[in-house]
């Protein structure tokens, strides 16, 4: 690993506290294994002359990859990287619809990796979208949709915040308005109602989280999420579904193949 260069508390490009700072540049050299799982974070006395930092600065860094699972141990002792890396997702494996009798693509595709998946309805509801959601579809300022809500879960551990909308014409009196799971998932759905999905769009952001990601997300702190915010056509370029997705951006990556 390159030889990282001293920092102080002067350095006045970057406000945050210090603290924060040394956590930031160590919890990427985790995520990227430039401290390899199993191996032992740099001494407190390393970490004091990088950064400039005191004990107790460092001990609240330490404090903080702990508290997202990042390493273990106690700051002053020996404090060891466990084996976290960012978990990649890829998008285009699940927006088909499933194969005859086969579970939603989101559930299949995690199996074959070897994660224990799971889904867990919020809620189902006549709303008014947000305005962002509401702009895809070509909706009034005060149009409704049908939202299905949802927690994914991989392993036990919540991974993503799933808003999901879709226009009343198409939804209401069939199962996406139903507060139940839809065998072999939305997309299968959709093209047995005869709106294949045969076009989709993702805008992908990093932003804060908001409280309501914040909570079901458990989330260590006040980190960035991954926000997709997909636009699904169908035949005649008719927008089918508009998700809104939340991920946490320590634990999660998107991959995409072109």
């Amino acid at each position: 690993m390159p030889e990282a260069k001293n920092r102080t508390p002067s350095d006045a490009a970057d406000p945050r506290p210090l603290h924060e700072r040394i956590a930031t540049d160590l919890r990427r050299e985790i995520l990227v294994g430039d401290l390899p799982a199993g191996g032992r974070l740099p001494s407190t006395e390393k970490l004091k002359e990088r950064f400039g930092a005191s004990s107790a600065s460092i001990q609240k860094a330490v404090t903080m990859l702990k508290s997202e699972g990042l390493v273990e141990g106690r700051a002053g002792s020996s404090v060891t990287v466990l084996g976290v890396r960012r978990q990649p997702l890829t998008p285009a494996a699940y927006s088909k619809p499933a194969e005859d009798g086969s579970s939603y693509r989101w559930i299949s595709e995690a199996e074959k990796k070897g994660r224990r998946p799971s889904i867990r309805i919020l809620d189902v509801a006549e709303v008014c979208p947000p305005a962002d959601v509401r702009a895809a579809f070509g909706l009034p300022d005060e149009g409704a949709a049908v939202l299905r809500k949802q927690l994914l879960s991989l392993n036990g551990e919540p991974c993503e915040l799933v808003h999901s909308y879709y226009p009343l014409d198409l939804a209401s009196g069939t199962a996406l308005a139903d507060r139940a799971k839809i065998k072999g998932g939305s997309p299968t759905l959709l093209a047995e109602l005869g709106y294949p999905p045969l076009h989709t769009v993702d805008q992908v952001t990093a932003e804060e989280a908001t409280n309501e990601e914040y909570e079901a997300l458990q989330l260590p702190r006040q980190v960035a999420v991954l926000r997709t915010i997909r636009t699904v056509y169908s035949t005649d370029g008719k927008v089918i579904e508009v998700t809104t997705m939340a991920k946490a951006g320590h634990l999660y990556s998107l991959q995409y193949d072109f």
